[in-house]
């Protein structure tokens, strides 16, 4: 069962140059339900870094930024290891 999908002009054109350019590099003419459901499934194959594309902030920090928060952190000089910290967080 078909349905139908509402798209923006610019949406719509991007689509139909995808369709266009797969006919001239393959030779293969492709109908854009087909178009579609190969894209669909290309964001599903690769589902975290689709979701990912939605985030509004970065979550990585540029080099300029680590090294800024870097900058602001001392050495006291002691040497810490995990057992150290289990007793002070844990008693």
């Amino acid at each position: 069962m078909a349905t139908a999908v509402k798209m923006d002009e610019e949406t719509k054109s991007q689509l139909e140059e995808l369709q266009a350019e797969i006919k001239l590099k393959t030779g293969e003419k492709v109908t854009q339900q087909e178009l579609l459901a190969r894209l669909v499934q290309s964001a599903v194959d690769s589902r975290s870094e689709f979701v990912d594309s939605f985030r509004d902030v970065s979550t990585s920090l540029s080099d300029a930024e680590f090294e800024a928060f870097d900058s602001g952190t001392v050495s006291s000089g002691v040497e810490t290891d995990e057992a150290d910290i289990d007793d002070i967080l844990y008693g």
